[in-house]
């Protein structure tokens, strides 16, 4: 595995990283529907081309397996495709940003008890709560920030 910070977020790399959302949000975001996944799916791409910082890890093969986005402290997105669930790269990830990029806090929908119980196991604890998620739709957010 290699974990690294990426600079040159080319169409290819983009893709690429759409593939890896999609596997992890299917795989822990049952609470969308099918339409609404899709309708989320076209915003990705310019969320990843946006963030500050974009962290890629990569298999031995070079392929992205996992990602995170750091914009001024916060933990703006995390997705691990969802056959990597499970072996300990969303800790290597949260570390790298906790330790590197001076990550203290996140946002994450309450919809999804796995992610809010992975970011407490990390240090973090919910502090605000919102009825809707960034873009009006009616997802309840957990904001949380690093103890």
């Amino acid at each position: 595995m290699t974990i690294r910070e990426v600079t040159d977020r080319t169409p290819d790399l983009i893709d690429r990283l759409l593939t890896v959302w999609e596997s992890s949000v299917r795989a822990t975001h049952h609470f969308l529907s099918e339409s609404e996944i899709q309708s989320i799916r076209k915003a990705v791409p310019e969320a990843l081309k946006g963030v500050e910082t974009l962290i890629v890890c990569e298999g031995d093969d070079g392929t992205p397996v996992a990602f995170m986005g750091v914009q001024d402290g916060s933990l703006e997105m995390l997705f691990i495709q969802a056959e990597e669930r499970g072996k300990g790269l969303g800790r290597m990830l949260i570390t790298k940003a906790v330790d590197e990029y001076s990550v203290t806090c996140l946002a994450v929908n309450e919809q999804n008890p796995q992610a809010k119980g992975f970011y407490e196991h990390m240090g973090f604890s919910v502090y605000r709560r919102s009825e809707t998620d960034g873009q009006g739709n009616p997802y309840p957010l957990l904001y949380m920030k690093l103890n």
